[in-house]
């Protein structure tokens, strides 16, 4: 109230909770971490009101872009528990550039948006600290985003957070699954944990069933249950681009949310079902924990969970020896894990 003249002071936005002065700030310290992923197709900086970059089209007979978006789900449930924030945008970037390989693509560019209650300019930056991390693993750079303060609709402590990546392929060179057939083979690669899927269930297991703190010591993890529940997921872009080089992939999967049951048929022919080895690889103990502390059966597992495999290449038999070669070389312990079969779905033996 102005005591003189009576009249209450004007509405501000600052005053309704937006502080455009915080949002200033956190752009600032974004422009820095995004400039660390871009390369020669990146034209201007960011700030301005659209992203600008220019398709490396050579060696191209008819480039395809291919889009995914993603977001987190409730494992940012656990960062908030947590007050951690720096490892959830790679999870981001991962579920997004993860799915855009799966057609043969090769990760151009990514943008973010992160909704949150209360713009807190270190929350920002620590959270596009991993986004900018994730973007350098994939090859993508990192080229625009939004940040959007929202009281009233989001708590001041918590977030939102989603991604977008674009990439690109040759027509020619796309990797669609029609081409597989009886007998191809299925190689592994291993995950990090439980990635960025399942967190629903898991919050309802150790939260609300158990109520186990997040920083518990567990023996059998080797760390507390949240530093685990936090390892960020993995991205595959440098394996799936070295065996693209040489290899004829027929089909590609990331395990993410439906596990097992539900990704491997989205790329299998009608008529056909893949057979899966359950005891060519070992299965991280985050899982066998889960499952054991929640009573969860088997099948729910598998539908849920990646169970330790992150990502699979359909190859042809003949191959298989070839793209194991390149992936060992590579530092990685591929597994062969199983086979395409006359059928449907996946089985287990």
């Amino acid at each position: 109230m102005d005591k003189e003249n009576g009249i209450s002071p004007g509405a501000t936005y600052r005053g309704a909770g937006v502080d455009t002065g915080k949002a200033a700030e956190a752009v600032r310290e974004i422009k820095g971490l995004a400039a660390k992923t871009f390369n020669q197709n990146v034209l201007g900086e960011i700030g301005g009101f659209g992203s600008l970059y220019q398709l490396p089209l050579e060696g191209m007979g008819q480039p395809v872009l291919v889009s995914g978006t993603d977001g987190v789900g409730t494992k940012l449930k656990i960062a908030f528990l947590m007050d951690c924030h720096h490892t959830i945008g790679v999870d981001c970037v991962a579920m997004c550039v993860n799915d855009v390989l799966c057609q043969g693509a090769r990760p151009l560019f990514f943008l973010d948006y992160i909704a949150c209650g209360k713009l807190e300019p270190l929350k920002i930056r620590n959270i596009v600290k991993g986004i900018s991390d994730g973007c350098i693993q994939a090859g993508a750079a990192l080229i625009g985003g939004e940040t959007a303060e929202m009281p009233g609709f989001y708590s001041e402590n918590e977030y939102d957070l989603a991604g977008f990546c674009v990439g690109m392929v040759d027509r020619d060179c796309m990797v669609d699954g029609s081409s597989i057939a009886e007998g191809d083979v299925l190689i592994g690669l291993s995950s990090s944990g439980v990635h960025s899927n399942g967190f629903s269930l898991i919050r309802k297991i150790v939260l609300e069933e158990h109520k186990i703190p997040l920083d518990t010591y567990i023996e059998e993890l080797g760390c507390t249950l949240g530093e685990e529940l936090l390892t960020p997921t993995r991205i595959y872009s440098q394996l799936v681009g070295k065996v693209l080089e040489t290899e004829n992939v027929k089909g590609m999967v990331h395990i993410t949310g439906g596990g097992f049951y539900e990704n491997i048929p989205r790329i299998l022919p009608l008529g056909l079902g893949a057979k899966i080895h359950r005891d060519v690889w070992n299965l991280p103990p985050i899982f066998s924990y889960l499952q054991m502390l929640g009573n969860v059966e088997e099948k729910e597992m598998f539908s849920t969970f990646n169970m330790g495999v992150g990502y699979i290449f359909v190859i042809s038999k003949e191959r298989k020896d070839s793209v194991m070669d390149i992936l060992r070389r590579e530092g990685e312990k591929p597994f062969l894990m199983g086979s395409i079969i006359r059928g449907e779905g996946v089985t287990f033996e």
